[in-house]
């Protein structure tokens, strides 16, 4: 098949982008089945671009854990709803115990300097919000980690990290709307404004409130696109 005009004119990084971002869309929306293998071939014709961004938006959706490799090619990875809340519950634990432990120890405090530059950084973000988009994620991740490394334990923080990295899938869901990302940094704002404050007991109430949110979000979204999944018949 010939390849567009448009699409040789496209520089390489751009296309890359571009192939890694349509399929992250089409594994999220659940309009491709569990059983569709995605084959390189038949993803280049679709797209109608080269194997080569194909390949590469693959490897990066596989980093992402949003589809798996087995013995015949790539198939999308299948949520585990029941796993999934228990990990959640879990990150929630983490979470809390970050605030908790300074309200319980009186010789204990956060840590300011990193408060104010996250408070800093989601003003910026309020004042001109990004566009709906799964790799938000990211940031979302950045901040929660920095809130919990300002408890002072730092094992505490590792061990959220590593459950925020497991659910980092499925937690993609929560940021595919712009009413998901302008309450997700208003409410990282309002939670850092607490700490700084001493409010600390307001603060664990709106930080419990703002991840069983997100959980809601997320487990909600997820249900649907396996609904979608089991709906669809292969589209690509």
């Amino acid at each position: 098949m010939d390849t567009p005009l448009y699409t040789r004119l496209e520089p390489a990084a751009s296309r890359r982008d571009r192939v890694y971002v349509q399929l992250r869309e089409e594994v999220l929306s659940g309009r491709v089945t569990p059983r569709t293998r995605l084959g390189e071939v038949r993803l280049a014709e679709h797209l109608g671009v080269s194997r080569t961004p194909v390949r590469e938006a693959l490897a990066r959706l596989h980093s992402d854990g949003l589809v798996e490799r087995r013995e015949n090619g790539f198939y999308v990875t299948v949520p585990n709803l029941p796993e999934l809340r228990d990990l959640y519950e879990l990150r929630v634990t983490l979470e809390l115990r970050g605030i908790a432990r300074v309200i319980e120890d009186p010789d204990l405090t956060h840590d300011r300097v990193v408060l104010t530059a996250e408070l800093e950084r989601w003003e910026k973000l309020r004042a001109d919000p990004p566009a709906p988009d799964p790799s938000f994620v990211l940031l979302d991740e950045e901040f929660h980690a920095a809130l919990s490394r300002t408890s002072g334990n730092h094992a505490l923080t590792e061990s959220l990290v590593s459950v925020n990295h497991r659910i980092r899938r499925v937690r993609m869901y929560d940021f595919l709307t712009e009413d998901r990302i302008t309450s997700t940094i208003t409410e990282h704002i309002d939670i850092v404004e607490l700490l700084l404050d001493g409010a600390l007991d307001a603060a664990y109430r709106a930080l419990h409130e703002h991840v069983g949110a997100s959980m809601e979000v997320v487990l909600e979204r997820a249900q649907r696109a396996l609904t979608q999944m089991a709906l669809h018949a292969d589209t690509l």
